[in-house]
């Protein structure tokens, strides 16, 4: 793979381990929580903070569902950097447990389907949202491929748009793709008022309301910064006929931490 086309890891040694075989130990560790058979899904939310506070609750996630060979992986843009809709399709990324090739048709399609999405490198560069879910990704299915998508846009109408055209590729390929998207839930308040504040935008979640959740957390100041992410997976999950949706597992970083002052919630929702 030329290096010109290749992303290597932004966040390796920080947010989870650099060394390939302390990282499979680890992620292998926290994908191994649950013996219950996994579920063929449209989508998922999965939380990307460090695998020390979250990746018990990302684990639980990806073991809960089937993963194809082919993800939409879609982020927020926490850098600022890059456009507000941006995609990658050509390359592949690194991580330390080996490289994962860009599903191009796939992303070509999307970006048929939705000419606002851009082909943006900058965007992706340094963001830990994407990265950090590969590993246990890579895991689960040794024949992955995926379509990265950061989203630095807040405005409804671009992400139900979005939305609406994974929709309409998806209905037309010929396997199962997943939609994932990654958002941890509130930050740095207590750990009460990040309960109360997740369980209200978690709701929304859980009744497939993509507008009810953008409103709540928009409304409520729920500082999920997933919430982009999250609205354009429910819009297509809805539209390719999902009927339900599960909580895998939900916790903040004061389970790990011990810290009850200051946490971040991490949702683990699946979509069938």
């Amino acid at each position: 793979m030329s290096t010109a086309t290749l992303r290597h890891p932004a966040v390796a040694g920080r947010f989870y381990p650099r060394d390939s075989q302390t990282l499979r130990t680890e992620a292998s560790a926290y994908l191994s929580q649950s013996s219950v058979s996994p579920l063929r899904a449209v989508g998922c939310i999965a939380p990307h903070a460090g695998y020390m506070y979250s990746g018990h609750v990302a684990g639980a996630v990806f073991a809960r569902v089937e993963i194809p060979r082919q993800c939409i992986l879609m982020c927020p843009n926490h850098t600022g950097m890059g456009r507000a809709l941006a995609i990658l399709s050509e390359g592949a990324w690194e991580t330390p447990l080996g490289e994962v090739p860009i599903a191009h048709e796939l992303a070509a399609a999307l970006k048929n389907q939705f000419p606002a999405l851009h082909e943006d490198s900058a965007a992706h560069r340094a963001e830990h949202a994407a990265e950090v879910e590969l590993p246990f990704l890579q895991l689960r299915q040794p024949e992955l491929s995926f379509v990265p998508i950061a989203l630095g846009t807040s405005h409804f109408e671009s992400l139900e748009q979005l939305g609406h055209a994974i929709a309409a590729v998806l209905a037309g390929q010929p396997e199962p793709t997943l939609i994932i998207a990654s958002s941890d839930m509130n930050h740095y308040e207590s750990d009460a008022i990040t309960r109360a504040k997740d369980h209200r935008a978690i709701e929304r979640i859980l009744t497939l309301d993509p507008r009810g959740l953008y409103d709540v957390v928009t409304q409520q100041d729920i500082s999920m910064c997933g919430f982009g992410p999250a609205v354009a997976m429910l819009t297509a999950a809805r539209k390719l006929g999902a009927k339900s949706a599960e909580l895998v597992k939900y916790a903040t970083s004061g389970d790990v931490s011990g810290d009850r002052d200051q946490v971040v919630g991490y949702a683990g929702v699946v979509i069938v």
